[in-house]
């Protein structure tokens, strides 16, 4: 059976209550009601809002505006056959580019110059080998799997993103997460 506290033992709690820190505040706020001063003294109805009347408005875009315009075709998208194909390790690539032991500036040029030819030639599949992402840091490029951890940023700015249809983890049998297939549009 639970006791109800009378007026003065509300009131020694509430000073209580007011002594004490919470560990997180953030959460106790959140999860807290304020408190009425004194169970005694009644505070005012808080004010009703105002209602306010929403005209709908034209969704069309003013000329003033600018909006960005969307990209022809969102890179990453492949259809279903292409995605079963890297899963059952189907894919043969049309060349493959190690970038293992190189620098970051040196791995871009080359990773830039692979690009460049396979466009040239039509080619339709890159695999690029990285070697596994381990930690390293990234603002200064030093440690193991730098590579690995901005190829995909490279790839995203490069001057032949537009080329570029789609970049997947590779098959195990090409590397799997050390590597990538990078399918580029007809």
């Amino acid at each position: 059976m639970v006791r109800r506290l009378d007026g003065d033992e509300k009131a020694l709690w509430g000073r209580v209550i007011s002594t004490v820190k919470p560990l997180h505040p953030a959460k106790v706020a959140a999860k807290t009601k304020p408190a009425a001063a004194s169970p005694l003294v009644k505070s005012p109805p808080a004010p009703r809002p105002k209602k306010i009347a929403v005209k709908p408005t034209n969704t069309a875009t003013p000329a003033n505006v600018a909006v960005k315009p969307k990209p022809a075709s969102s890179p990453n998208t492949l259809d279903g056959s292409w995605d079963r194909q890297i899963g059952k390790g189907g894919i043969i690539p049309d060349i493959s580019v190690d970038l293992h032991g190189q620098g970051l500036s040196s791995a871009y040029a080359r990773l830039d110059g692979a690009l460049e030819q396979a466009i040239a030639q039509k080619m339709r599949v890159i695999l690029l080998v990285t070697g596994k992402a381990r930690a390293h840091d990234r603002t200064s490029g030093e440690g193991r799997g730098a590579i690995a951890a901005v190829v995909r940023d490279w790839l995203a700015a490069s001057r032949h993103s537009t080329s570029i249809s789609a970049v997947r983890n590779a098959h195990p049998r090409h590397g799997g997460t050390g590597a990538l297939y990078i399918v580029l549009k007809r």
